[in-house]
């Protein structure tokens, strides 16, 4: 890895700053850091993702990072056919050759690991993106010396969490609604988190208790099944707990649960460490799926099918449960 001076660094900035002005705009595929946050003293692998090359641009020919003062730098890993360099808190990405620059339609992430501050707080990464003659600067921290809540150029955010929460991003959650006297209740949730992790339950005052269940065709009947070592995820993926999949069940809900309420849930974790995490939400009760957020770019992601609620099913522990195939 190579290093550099901040003089050189610092005479290369208005070059390419001034070539922001050679674009009316640019495509607003942000930079990121992957959703869910990390705990605070702990060490994280930052991996920014960039989504394309600027607007008009046929490649991304160099990436600089500037870190905020809050993150400590201790790795930077090679990347093929490209050439590092790292200065204190400054990380530059440029290719070998023209032919190892990044298309402007491929996707991919640079990484660097350090060590998290010992208090909770939001830390705000600076990338500039340099695209031959153009260029895009990723720094603007939303709200900060007058700039807007969704800027057009954010800098990309990491959350840096109190010990005991859970470093795990929660979308689109639901409830299905319950009669009174109902059996149990399915929640679901697409989760992800970024140094990977277990959910291994959790609790609501909606309910007697909560459990981790899956479910799997077999000889045509869709059985069920407590999960009792919980469900794995990823590190970096994204998983999804949806009907006729994984999902929670609310076992022996103490109310109705009607549309249009809403539940408080405690979902609980086992972090690669081994220590126990948890996330709070608030869950509105609905009898399909939330419709998803149209992506930035691609086809549009394919919508849950609903499956009817399930009045008076019995559940167990550790146990499968037959159910009838028709309808679900």
């Amino acid at each position: 890895m190579t290093r550099f001076s901040s003089r050189s660094l610092t005479a290369l900035m208005p070059v390419l700053m001034g070539a922001l002005g050679l674009l009316p705009a640019l495509a607003h595929a942000h930079i990121t850091l992957p959703p869910g946050g990390a705990r605070v003293g702990t060490a994280y692998t930052a991996a920014f993702r960039v989504g394309h090359a600027c607007a008009g641009a046929q490649a991304t020919t160099g990436i600089t990072l500037r870190a905020p003062t809050g993150f400590r730098i201790t790795e930077v890993p090679p990347r093929p056919g490209w050439t590092v360099q790292h200065q204190g808190q400054q990380v530059r990405w440029t290719p070998h050759t023209p032919a190892s620059a990044l298309p402007a339609g491929e996707r991919t992430t640079f990484v660097v690991t350090g060590r998290l501050p010992d208090q909770p707080g939001t830390l705000w990464f600076k990338v500039l993106q340099q695209c031959g003659e153009t260029a895009a600067d990723w720094a603007t921290v939303p709200g900060v010396d007058g700039a807007p809540a969704k800027p057009d150029f954010p800098a990309a955010r990491l959350d840096v969490l109190p010990a005991g929460v859970a470093a795990v991003d929660a979308k689109q959650p639901w409830v299905r609604p319950a009669l009174a006297g109902q059996g149990a209740t399915g929640m679901f949730v697409t989760l992800s988190a970024p140094a990977g992790a277990r959910l291994v339950g959790g609790s609501t005052p909606a309910a007697e208790s909560v459990e981790v269940h899956t479910m799997r065709m077999d000889n045509n009947i869709m059985r069920m099944r407590a999960l009792p070592d919980g469900l794995e995820l990823p590190a970096g993926q994204a998983v999804s707990l949806a009907p006729g999949s994984h999902h929670l069940m609310l076992m022996r809900p103490r109310q109705a649960l009607p549309a249009g309420s809403t539940v408080p849930m405690t979902l609980t974790f086992r972090d690669p460490d081994g220590q126990t995490s948890r996330m709070t939400l608030q869950v509105p009760v609905q009898v399909t799926a939330p419709e998803a957020p149209a992506p930035l770019h691609g086809k549009p992601a394919a919508a849950s099918t609903p499956v009817e609620a399930m009045p008076g099913m019995s559940h167990g522990k550790g146990q499968d449960h037959g159910m009838g195939h028709a309808g679900h």
